[in-house]
């Protein structure tokens, strides 16, 4: 009978042991979009994937903007534990530390000439990760582990009601631009700059108060209805070419995961760069063909003289922001010294992509 009743204990133990082992913790993601954006799609793809390699020891409700916070609000409900996590633009928090938006939306590559992917490459590869923890640790002072999750870049520079063949004409029309850094570029370059929300673009088009306006790339601006207003689409813009999409985990709720669902996290995250840049080629593409065939809409070519303009613009807005904050010139001298090594190179190869897809392109026809 002693045997018998070790042995019950045992089993218990083991029982208990096997319930530890596949404790589920449930991750609410308060998103800053609504439910029907590819943003939150891929987040949902993201949340099923991080299921099944969890065996189910790490849900994931990802939620639309507005479900419990407002955007804006969202970095400060997962510091105080409101929601476990939440997705946004790293550049939403740069009214709290300018150098935000050098991980959000760096303008021009910084003004160094990255473009998504060499920036991917120096936030893995070239010390950029490391920065982005002290970013929130140090400088924004949250108590938040962040991930990179969705590469957007580059984005369009915009939608005109007229066509522009030079800087000069650029400079007579009033563009909504996104706000901050981006904005002070503008402005610099001679561009009357104009700050909007998304929602109120198009129909202040319509009135009358915009001539130009930015917002996204064409899937996006397809689902937004951009055509309505304008017809005129410049593709090759450089305010935002390089945008990243991030999730931000309560640091307490992060730390209490077992250590292989936290690899397994940051695994996944990893695998969502790769999808997302996928993703969106194919899908801008797509939108890109209905937008013209369908809504008539002109693809135009970029001024050339643009390039130049926003560049001097650019390094001209990050050194005057350098000088005033130091995290953000220790960011912005990291990225120099990679862009430094890495950039003359990536734009060489590069010119393989150009070159390949120019030949194919002319033996179509």
């Amino acid at each position: 009978m002693k045997r018998f009743f070790v042995l019950i204990a045992a089993v218990a133990a083991a029982s208990l042991l096997g319930d530890a082992a596949a404790q589920v913790s449930r991750m609410r993601m308060q998103t800053a979009v609504p439910a029907a954006a590819d943003e939150f799609k891929m987040l949902q793809k993201f949340s099923q994937r991080v299921d099944a390699m969890t065996n189910g020891r790490l849900k994931i409700e990802v939620l639309p903007d507005g479900a419990v916070v407002g955007a804006f609000e969202i970095l400060d409900a997962v510091d105080k534990g409101l929601v476990e996590s939440g997705f946004a633009w790293t550049h939403y928090w740069s009214g709290k530390s300018p150098a935000a938006m050098l991980f959000g939306s760096p303008s021009g590559g910084s003004g160094l000439g990255m473009d998504q992917l060499a920036w991917v490459s120096w936030f893995l590869e070239g010390g950029g990760k490391e920065l982005y923890q002290e970013l929130f640790e140090k400088q924004l002072k949250v108590n938040v582990v962040g991930f990179i999750l969705q590469p957007v870049g580059p984005e369009a520079l915009g939608w005109f009601k007229r066509p522009i063949r030079n800087m000069e004409d650029f400079k007579t029309r009033r563009f909504r631009t996104p706000p901050g850094i981006p904005g002070a570029i503008y402005k610099e370059m001679g561009v009357t700059a104009v700050a909007l929300p998304g929602a109120e673009i198009i129909p202040s088009a319509e009135r009358g108060v915009l001539d130009a306006a930015e917002w996204c790339c064409p899937v996006t601006d397809l689902a937004y209805g951009f055509q309505r207003a304008f017809k005129y689409y410049y593709l090759q813009g450089l305010h935002q070419n390089t945008v990243n999409g991030d999730v931000y985990i309560n640091k307490t709720f992060w730390n209490n995961l077992p250590k292989d669902v936290q690899a397994i996290f940051e695994g996944a995250a990893l695998a969502s760069l790769m999808e997302s840049t996928a993703y969106r080629i194919r899908a801008n593409a797509l939108a890109l063909i209905e937008l013209k065939t369908k809504y008539g809409v002109q693809v135009m070519e970029t001024p050339p003289d643009y390039f130049p303009a926003f560049m001097a613009a650019a390094r001209k807005v990050m050194e005057a922001n350098a000088a005033k904050d130091p995290f953000f010139k220790k960011v912005l001298d990291s990225q120099a010294k990679f862009a430094k090594d890495v950039v003359p190179y990536w734009v060489n190869i590069q010119k393989l992509n150009t070159s390949v897809a120019d030949a194919y392109l002319k033996g179509a026809k």
